[in-house]
């Protein structure tokens, strides 16, 4: 009788297994998943890409704050976005499953007020603003629109390793992901650009006839004085233009929360339950960042990010102030992120013939004689949409592949780590933390140059000083912290041969954990 019972419960365990494996292995993850997935990155790209763009000149020519408050404001608002990464990593995993899951609920619910933080960070309550209450106003919105953005993105960004299928099925998911990211950031940039580019472009247009009257009256001050009069309706016109924008991103901000939670349900990965981590948060964020692969990847990922957040920051004051394209720049970024959009495939190719590593050298080496070029000509259109090209396309490299080269360094940890499950959220909080760290600094540090060196909120004409340190902002500082990139990547020990081995040992793994359930059932 105890042995019927036995093979009863041994025969139940191995329906469950073959269940099991059914749900993980399965025909792979289905292409309508995949793009309402993508879908949902898109909130992210949209609204991170309009700030990275246009948060530095709103605040500085749109706002008129000073460039001192301007790098604090950028500087601490980035660290505030950075901190609140790994705390919602380490919250998201101790939370519990629920009927929708453990990822979606929390991508929900945070949904409603990013899209009214992300509106009132644009929004302008008064014409006059005294320092401290402009100040605390912008300061207040960003920091509560990036821990909304956080509790959005972080179980979003996990959400890779729940899909199901095969790490190539993962591979192809992120890939749909990036290209829908790509496209994410030029809708934003269109919308942003172009409802406001108009009035940015009025502006140039009334600063160069200002320049003009300089050069015939001979009187620099006097220009200065009267150059706030032909610009008064165009300011006015520009904060509503920026307040429009806002409206239709948070909109689609929305729509896009939307098809997520409608076409997408999480699955279970090997050695994953998609329950409550058991260790201490210190414990598993000591785990994490001693793991040696991650180390690579994420400081390679770091100065990367940072060289192109740095250049990305600086675009529109460089076009306006040094370059002479003030009245083009709307364009360039329009031309420059289609370029990005259109590449992913491309990488997405290379990536399977050549390999992940191999292919991040060659994507992120052609952004180097994009600065150079952009740098050095000026007031040259047709040379500066070459340019934006190639930067476009090395971008698009960028964010495919680190995204894509995480899930092997998780599945590394999980081969290394069988005992620890479910800590993928903090692998994916603290590679965005580090991220949005370095971006953090780039702005604050930036924006303090550029106070340092006699920036002046609205003025059309600015010292040398400040022309020289745009110029050192967007080229050469970029390219040194690329090149630093570049290396860390050269050192990243996870290429073809051992990706292979870890899917190899992850399956066998699993297999194991699955034979020990079935004796333990039968017992």
């Amino acid at each position: 009788m105890t042995q019927d019972c036995g093979d009863a419960q041994l025969k139940e365990a191995s329906c469950a297994e073959r269940a099991d494996d059914s749900r993980q292995k399965g025909p792979g993850i289905p292409l309508s998943k995949k793009l309402c997935y993508a879908v949902g990155g898109m909130p992210y790209q949209m609204t991170s890409n309009a700030k990275a763009f246009f948060m530095p000149i709103f605040l500085l020519d749109v706002v008129q704050m000073k460039p001192f408050y301007v790098s604090v404001i950028l500087f601490l608002g980035r660290a505030w976005d950075a901190i609140t990464d790994p705390l919602v990593g380490y919250a998201v995993s101790k939370s519990g499953r629920t009927r929708f899951g453990k990822l979606i609920p929390w991508i929900v619910y945070s949904m409603p007020m990013g899209v009214i933080s992300y509106i009132m960070m644009w929004y302008t309550p008064q014409d006059t603003m005294s320092a401290a209450s402009s100040f605390s106003w912008y300061f207040i919105w960003i920091c509560l629109f990036d821990t909304f953005m956080s509790c959005y993105h972080v179980p979003f960004s996990s959400l890779n390793m729940f899909l199901g299928g095969d790490d190539r099925d993962r591979d192809s998911a992120t890939g749909y992901r990036m290209g829908m990211e790509m496209f994410a950031t030029l809708l934003g940039a269109t919308i942003q650009g172009q409802i406001v580019g108009v009035y940015h472009a009025k502006r140039a247009h009334d600063c160069s006839q200002l320049n003009g009257s300089e050069a015939l009256s001979g009187n620099h001050s006097a220009a200065l004085v009267n150059f706030t009069s032909p610009l008064s309706d165009t300011l006015q016109n520009t904060r509503r233009a920026y307040l429009i924008s806002a409206l239709v991103i948070g909109a689609l901000y929305f729509l896009c929360c939307l098809v997520l939670f409608l076409g997408v349900k999480e699955q279970l990965a090997p050695l994953s339950k998609l329950d409550r981590i058991q260790v201490p948060y210190l414990t598993g964020l000591k785990m994490v960042v001693r793991h040696t692969p991650y180390l690579w990847l994420v400081f390679g990922f770091l100065f990367s990010s940072v060289a192109f957040q740095l250049a990305q920051g600086n675009f529109a004051l460089f076009c306006t102030h040094a370059a002479g394209m003030g009245a083009y720049f709307q364009h360039l970024v329009l031309i420059l992120l289609v370029a990005a959009t259109l590449s992913v495939p491309l990488w997405q190719m290379l990536l399977v013939r050549l390999g992940k590593k191999t292919t991040i050298f060659i994507g992120l080496s052609i952004y180097i004689p994009a600065l150079i070029i952009i740098s050095i000509v000026k007031s040259n259109f047709p040379v500066f949409v070459l340019s934006a090209i190639l930067a476009g396309t090395s971008l698009s490299s960028l964010y495919l592949l680190p995204w894509s080269m995480l899930p092997d360094v998780v599945d590394d940890f999980k081969v290394k780590n069988p005992s620890c499950t479910d800590l993928e959220p903090m692998f994916y909080s603290c590679y965005v933390f580090f991220n949005k760290f370095g971006g953090g600094v780039s702005n604050g540090v930036s924006t303090l140059a550029l106070h340092f060196a006699g920036y002046q909120s609205g003025v059309c004409k600015h010292h040398s000083r400040v022309i020289t340190t745009l110029y050192v902002l967007f080229a050469p500082v970029p390219i040194v912290l690329l090149l630093t990139g570049l290396v860390l990547f050269f050192f990243y020990p996870i290429n073809e041969k051992r990706r292979q081995e870890i899917q190899t040992e992850l399956q066998k793994a699993a297999t194991e954990t699955k034979t020990e359930a079935r004796q333990e059932a039968y017992l």
